[in-house]
């Protein structure tokens, strides 16, 4: 097709509500079956409404891969035509409210899981009082789900430089220190309890953790004898009487199982940050939720 063909083609075609709603989903998803999981429709639907659309367009919009769809730079321009709309319903939602005082409607938080237990759900259930129609779909994991793409309206992180195009609140300093078990374990920390004890830690998990970069500069000989996917783990291994382990003092000072057994470590140290996306912020269910966090989270 030539050039001029194309531009008559697009010109002809009248992109609709439902067929940016489609392309969203697929940029944000990457799969036909994930994407009509989100739309409530099947995949088979998705790739027909993907196939009119290029069609009328006069272009494709996604390279299929074995790793699913690419979006081309039409489809992510489009998407983000498709996220402004999606703000703008969700808004206009939100105004026509019968209770102008109440707010409804689901929010994506995502963070760590030790975070996630720690602060943010506590301070959640704290909210239901207030907004009992809110509900909330948590993402744990250690990657930072992408609130460019919607993915969630919320993150609460730890981080040092948190991304330069979302905006937040910087909820304070995550202290950490060592700790061991008060079922057994020892009572004090020296060299021969750092050899002679056995480490929990997520090395292969997270090796760039500040945790697991403090323990191999201080103790480059020390190989931990359980390796964990998460400090929430380390936590609950440590409190068993698995070994000993270094955990945020957040997470730990209120516990009668865990015995902290060094000062606060500075070179472990990282920030909280609540963040989210400057278009996210403005919808009601997503900036009462935020605004929350940050008068609640508290980490001491």
């Amino acid at each position: 097709m030539t050039l001029l063909q194309t531009m008559n083609a697009t010109m002809q075609y009248k992109l609709g509500a439902a067929d940016l709603e489609v392309v969203l989903a697929l940029v944000r998803t990457g799969t036909l079956a994930n994407a009509g999981e989100r739309l409530g429709v099947d995949g088979s639907t998705v790739f027909r409404t993907l196939q009119r659309v290029e069609k009328g367009l006069g272009q494709r919009l996604f390279e299929r891969t074995r790793s699913g769809y690419q979006p081309a730079e039409l489809a992510q321009e489009l998407a983000s035509h498709a996220e402004q709309m999606e703000v703008q319903l969700e808004a206009a939602r939100s105004a026509a409210q019968m209770n102008p005082g109440q707010v409804s409607g689901t929010v994506r938080i995502t963070s760590t899981d030790t975070i996630m237990h720690g602060l943010v759900v506590p301070s959640l259930q704290r909210l239901q009082t207030t907004h009992p129609l809110l509900t909330y779909d948590l993402h744990t994991g250690n990657e930072l789900a992408s609130l460019t793409r919607r993915d969630a309206d919320i993150a609460v992180r730890a981080t040092r430089r948190p991304p330069p195009h979302l905006v937040g609140k910087h909820l304070g300093p995550i202290r950490v220190a060592l700790y061991s078990s008060t079922k057994g374990g020892p009572k004090r920390f020296d060299g021969d309890a750092a050899a002679n004890s056995p480490w929990v830690a997520p090395d292969e998990a997270l090796p760039d953790h500040p945790s697991v970069v403090w323990r191999k500069k201080h103790f480059p000989k020390v190989s931990p004898t359980y390796r964990v996917s998460s400090i929430l783990t380390v936590a609950e291994l440590v409190a068993q009487g698995a070994g000993i382990g270094l955990l945020p003092i957040f997470l730990a000072q209120d516990r009668s199982d865990l015995r902290q057994l060094t000062a606060e470590l500075d070179e472990c140290q990282t920030e909280l940050w609540l963040l989210t996306h400057p278009e996210t912020r403005h919808l009601r269910r997503a900036s009462a939720v935020y605004a929350f966090l940050a008068q609640n989270l508290k980490l001491a």
